[in-house]
């Protein structure tokens, strides 16, 4: 029963998770695009700013947790742990790709300043939107399998 709970827990905060990266990538980062530079970066700094909040990290953080929790809850049952392995291991490369390129990207555009006083041209031109865009395609892909693997070992 409790491991069901987690299954259940791990899948709605991988699909909340999903759920951010898709977003990203079907409507802020294509809308964000169309705009000005310093429209651009006013946005995106306060978007990235109201991201970093308990809830959001925590469908982040919590569906690795989580992942992990219920292989561990299901170790006596091949086909659930093997699936919440992959997803655990997934979400490891979720998070660590964010890590690696989309945050270094956003604590650099947040750091160049208020876009009032500095080069927002250049700002955006340092950010390299496609490139974030390109990264968080691939791992709204990898969220998004997360939430298969997870929803194949809750069906097991």
């Amino acid at each position: 029963m409790i491991g069901t709970l987690v299954l259940v827990a791990a899948v709605v905060a991988a699909g909340l998770t999903a759920g951010v990266f898709f977003l990203y990538a079907t409507a802020i980062m294509p809308g964000l695009r169309r705009v000005d530079d310093r429209t651009f970066v006013g946005a995106f700094q306060a978007i990235d700013r109201a991201i970093i909040n308990p809830v959001f990290l925590g469908a982040f953080f919590g569906t690795l947790a989580l992942s992990v929790a219920a292989a561990l809850l299901h170790l006596g049952e091949a086909h659930a742990l093997a699936w919440s392995i992959a997803a655990a291991v997934l979400q490891l490369l979720v998070i660590g790709m964010t890590g690696a390129v989309n945050v270094p990207r956003n604590d650099a555009l947040k750091a160049a300043g208020d876009p009032d006083a500095i080069d927002v041209a250049a700002a955006r031109a340092a950010f390299d939107e496609r490139r974030w865009a390109r990264w968080n395609r691939v791992r709204m892909l990898l969220s998004t399998a997360v939430v298969g693997c997870l929803a194949v070992a809750l069906a097991s």
